[in-house]
């Protein structure tokens, strides 16, 4: 069974081996780096008012390095084989997971059962996340817990499938967790005594509105650097007219390209 394959059967679909050591030693660095930078930025009294455990957003504006994980092929062909070739970046989010002392810490969104894209179109895949493990997922330190085949299902599982079907996405670090962004599933609590980190991908039909306005938070002339392919992923080709001398453009240069649709 191919991943996708697999993904429409049963969710979800592991793929190991996708990002080299000396990648993730990179990566983890500058994870720790993005988050000085955030907090420096926004404040930690902000961050913890979010409710949010852990979580990095807008990573490519402080460290450009995160623009390679939409580059990597193996992305590329299940974002192709799901939600189109046309398909944009909804987000990209870091996670450093904290390790708490049993039960587990805090509760808040991540680590209740979700689902990232909370719409249900009679069976139409509009949304598939990529998450990346950056380092082992383990029961130990939070790997993400998955409810296999509750994707397409609007109502949350009950208690009892829940307690009997749920699972951790064990892997080594360097593995690549494809999921329908419909499927039930939370992180896990972080007992290992050090930090979880990885770093999710959530990509939709173009015609979905991104979490951020990437193009407007990254800037014109950083996404315009990047490769064709990254610069329509980022929503180059998918931008909203302002004005009429923006709208009257010749096709080549209009902002919402043919067939991004």
């Amino acid at each position: 069974m191919t991943p996708v394959e697999k993904v429409l059967a049963d969710g979800f679909a592991v793929i190991e081996s996708v990002v080299d050591s000396s990648t993730l030693d990179e990566t983890r660095a500058r994870m720790y780096a993005v988050r000085e930078s955030i907090v420096k930025e926004v404040g930690e009294d902000r961050l913890q008012r979010a409710g949010e455990l852990g979580v990095l957003r807008l990573m490519m504006r402080f460290e450009p390095f995160f623009f390679r994980f939409l580059e990597i092929p193996e992305v590329l062909s299940i974002v192709d084989a799901t939600v189109s070739p046309t398909a944009i970046l909804h987000l990209q989010n870091g996670f450093i997971l904290p390790s708490f002392l049993p039960p587990g810490g805090q509760r808040v969104f991540q680590n209740s059962y979700h689902q990232d894209f909370p719409r249900i179109l009679n069976g139409y895949l509009a949304s598939i996340n990529v998450l990346f493990a950056i380092d082992d997922f383990s029961r130990e330190n939070g790997a993400t817990w998955v409810v296999p085949r509750t994707q397409q299902t609007p109502a949350a599982p009950p208690a009892d499938i829940v307690a009997a079907d749920a699972m951790p996405i064990e892997c080594p670090a360097g593995s690549m967790i494809v999921f329908d962004s419909t499927l039930w599933h939370a992180a896990g609590s972080n007992t290992s005594g050090r930090d979880r980190l990885a770093i999710n991908q959530q990509f939709t039909r173009s015609w979905i509105k991104q979490q951020i306005d990437y193009v407007r938070a990254l800037g014109p002339g950083l996404v315009e650097a990047q490769q064709p392919r990254t610069k329509q992923m980022l929503g180059w080709y998918t931008r909203v007219v302002t004005s009429l001398e923006e709208y009257y453009q010749p096709a080549e240069h209009r902002l919402y390209r043919k067939g991004q649709g």
